[in-house]
C-alpha cells in the first residue's frame, strides 16, 4: 500500500494537536511561583493581632508554597504607611496583612489616602476576626452600681456626658463601636480618643477613663486578672473564651438588635499580582488556615477563624464599608492622616 511519507509542516502539527485538544509537548509550562522568599507586610508595629496572625499563619502558608515566608512591620498612620508600599509593590513576592482599617475605614475617614484600597489590592482570603468587649474599670462600675450592659445604659442616659469613653484613636474601630453604641441606645458618653489601644486601655484600668471598647485579645488577661470588668461582647455570638458573657445584641434588648462590631484581618496581594499566582496563593493560604495548630493558637488568643477564599472576602470588606460609612456619616468623624 502506497503511503504518503510526505512530512507535516511543525507549524500545521501543532495547530492541528491543539485543535484536537491533544496535549502539546512544547507547549511552554506556567512560571514556576514562588520563586523566593515571600514577605508579608504587617502595617502595624510587632505585637498587636496582625502581627501575630502573620508570624503564626507564615510557617503553614511556607509549607504550602514551598519558600520562606518573612514578616516586615512598617507601622504609620494607622496601617497607610504599609500598605501603600504594598500597592505599588512589583516583584510578584510582597503581601499585606491588612485589616478592617487599612481596607473599610481609612477609605472613609481619610481624604490623602496614599492607595486604592479596591483598585490597588486582590483580597486573598480572611485570616481572622476579632470581636471587641465593652469593658468597664471595676472601682468605678461598683461607685455607680453598674453590674450588666442595662445599668450601664441606664447610667448613660440619666447623667448625659458623664461617664468618659477611651478609644485607640480617632477612626479606630474600637471608637466606631462605640459611637455606633452611643447611636442605637441614644446615649451621650463623652470620648477620649488615645495614641492606641494599649494606652487606652492602661487608663481604664487606672481609673482615669471610664470605660471602652477594647480588642477581646488585648483584654482577656485583664479581665482574667480582675483589672478590667466585662459587661458584653461585639460579635454576633458568645466566644468561647468568655462562654457566659453574653453579646451586646443579647444584653441590650431591642435598641441593640443586630448590633455587631468586629475587627478583622486578611490576607492581601497587589492587584498585578498575575491569576494563577493569585489563585495558588490563596488554596495555599486557606489550606494553611485549616491546621489545627494554627486556629488553636490564634482561638487561644481571641481570635476567630472562619476562614474564606477572596470572593468571599471581597464581600465582606465591601458589605463592611457600607456599614462603617452610615456610622461615620452620623458621627462625623474627621481625622488627620
Amino acid at each position: 500500500m502506497a503511503t504518503d511519507m510526505t512530512p507535516i509542516p511543525r507549524r500545521s502539527l501543532l495547530l492541528w494537536l491543539a485543535a484536537a485538544g491533544a496535549p502539546v509537548a512544547s507547549a511552554q509550562p506556567l512560571a514556576a511561583w514562588p520563586t523566593r522568599p515571600l514577605r508579608i507586610v504587617v502595617p502595624y508595629p510587632p505585637g498587636g493581632a496582625a502581627d501575630l496572625a502573620a508570624r503564626l499563619l507564615a510557617p503553614e502558608l511556607q509549607r504550602g508554597l514551598g519558600q520562606p515566608v518573612v514578616i516586615e512591620n512598617r507601622p504609620g498612620a494607622d496601617g497607610n504607611i504599609g500598605s501603600a508600599e504594598v500597592a505599588v509593590a512589583s516583584d510578584g513576592h510582597t503581601l499585606l496583612m491588612g485589616s478592617v482599617s487599612t481596607h473599610a475605614i481609612n477609605p472613609l475617614l481619610s481624604r490623602r489616602l496614599p492607595y486604592d484600597a479596591v483598585k490597588d489590592f486582590a483580597p486573598v482570603s480572611l485570616i481572622a476576626t476579632m470581636p471587641l468587649v465593652l469593658v468597664i474599670n471595676p472601682a468605678i462600675a461598683q461607685k455607680l452600681g453598674i453590674r450588666r450592659l442595662a445599668d450601664l445604659v441606664h447610667a448613660a442616659s440619666a447623667q448625659p456626658g458623664r461617664l468618659h469613653i477611651a478609644s485607640g484613636g480617632n477612626g479606630n474601630p474600637s471608637h466606631l463601636a462605640g459611637e455606633l453604641f452611643k447611636r442605637l441606645t441614644e446615649t451621650y458618653m463623652l470620648h477620649f480618643p488615645y495614641r492606641s489601644p494599649a494606652s487606652a486601655q492602661q487608663d481604664v484600668i487606672a481609673g482615669n477613663m471610664d470605660l471602652m471598647f477594647d480588642f477581646l485579645p488585648a483584654a482577656l488577661p485583664q479581665i482574667r486578672a480582675g483589672k478590667l470588668l466585662p459587661l458584653a461582647v461585639t460579635s454576633s455570638r458568645r466566644i468561647p473564651g468568655l462562654p457566659d458573657l453574653p453579646t451586646v445584641e443579647e444584653a441590650g434588648g431591642t435598641a441593640l438588635k443586630g448590633y455587631e462590631a468586629s475587627a478583622w484581618i486578611g490576607l492581601f496581594a497587589p492587584s498585578s499580582q498575575p491569576a494563577e499566582q493569585l489563585a495558588r496563593l490563596e488554596r495555599d493560604t486557606v489550606a494553611a488556615l485549616s491546621a489545627a495548630p494554627l486556629r488553636e493558637r490564634l482561638t487561644a488568643r481571641g481570635m476567630l477563624m472562619p476562614g474564606s477564599g477572596g470572593a468571599e472576602f471581597a464581600a465582606l470588606i465591601a458589605a463592611e464599608t457600607t456599614k462603617w460609612a452610615r456610622v461615620v456619616q452620623l458621627s462625623g468623624i474627621k481625622v488627620d492622616r
